[in-house]
């Protein structure tokens, strides 16, 4: 018993360990990561059970885990300080729509309920994109940046507003499709700029180096330029990959609204939920509101975010 007590014990402070010191590399590592908070719930009732068997090493070594999970998990479910800015309001929504299966009025619907003025997509096949259109998506939103592709390969942008189609840089390095595009948005401080995420994910040996490079790929926040990364990150905020993303600059809007330990895929799947999608935002943007949906036809759910950009541009 007491060797199992302090099996169980290390275990839980190697985790840790790895977690707090971005030690994660390769499979299967990087996709245990994602449960993070749930290792973090279960420290406790190990530290009873070590605890009760008056193994004190192995009950400190689970106290110890179990705060150093509690430092990194725990923020992302409060509310963070208040960014000030002044700029125009932008209604934004991503979805992985999980090899084009959501019904493309789903979509549509979706964007006029909640008024949406940005949309990004993630795994969006031809036959979806043509869909879209036949649905009325372009009356809604006119400008479109469309890299579908079959299967999982595809993602698009749509915008109210004129979009340049500034490259994908998934294809540069021979991955998902994940396009950047250029809006210029009436009395924003300068351009935006938004990023349909999509890496390639963290399921086997052989898609690693492609899933870190995705990420290594997204272009950092602080310059002229105002950016927006949304859509499928196959991370969580426990990648240290995905932590390296926001010290370039970004807020993750779930977090900031203490909603980041909210579940976002598997969906309708007994597995336990992780919070793979997200919206990150450049640290000069407000943001106001956030939903996290349900959508018929994907394991993933919907983000649509309430942004105010930062101003002064007539």
């Amino acid at each position: 018993m007491t060797a199992v007590v302090a099996l169980t014990a290390a275990g839980f402070l190697l985790y840790a360990l790895v977690r707090i010191l971005g030690l994660e590399r390769g499979f299967p590592l990087v996709p245990l990561l994602a449960y993070t908070p749930l290792v973090l719930f279960a420290a406790p009732v190990a530290l009873v059970g070590a605890a009760l068997l008056r193994r004190w090493w192995s009950a400190a070594a689970i106290a110890l885990a179990g705060v150093l999970l509690a430092t990194a998990v725990l923020p992302r479910a409060f509310e963070g300080p208040a960014v000030a800015s002044e700029g125009p309001p932008l209604g934004l929504l991503t979805l992985n729509v999980h090899f084009g299966h959501v019904e493309p009025d789903t979509v549509v619907d979706l964007v006029r309920e909640h008024g949406v003025e940005l949309l990004t997509l993630q795994e969006v096949t031809p036959e979806m994109a043509e869909g879209l259109d036949t649905a009325g998506l372009g009356e809604l939103l006119p400008y479109s940046v469309d890299h579908s592709a079959p299967a999982a390969a595809g993602g698009t942008v749509h915008s109210v507003y004129p979009l340049e189609d500034l490259g994908d840089i998934g294809h540069d390095i021979g991955s998902l499709a994940m396009p950047r595009a250029g809006l210029a948005v009436p009395d924003a401080s300068g351009p935006v700029e938004v990023v349909s995420v999509h890496p390639m994910p963290p399921r086997r040996p052989s898609t690693m180096a492609a899933w870190r490079d995705g990420l290594r790929g997204l272009p950092e926040a602080g310059d002229d330029t105002v950016r927006v990364l949304a859509g499928d990150f196959n991370a969580t905020l426990d990648h240290a990959g995905m932590r390296d993303v926001l010290a370039g600059g970004y807020t993750d809007a779930a977090a900031h609204l203490g909603q980041g330990l909210t579940g976002t895929w598997p969906v309708g799947d007994p597995l336990p939920k992780a919070a793979i999608d997200h919206v990150l935002v450049d640290e000069r943007i407000s943001v106001e509101e956030l939903e996290i949906l349900d959508v018929a036809g994907t394991p993933h759910r919907a983000l649509v975010a309430r942004l105010t950009l930062p101003g002064g541009q007539g």
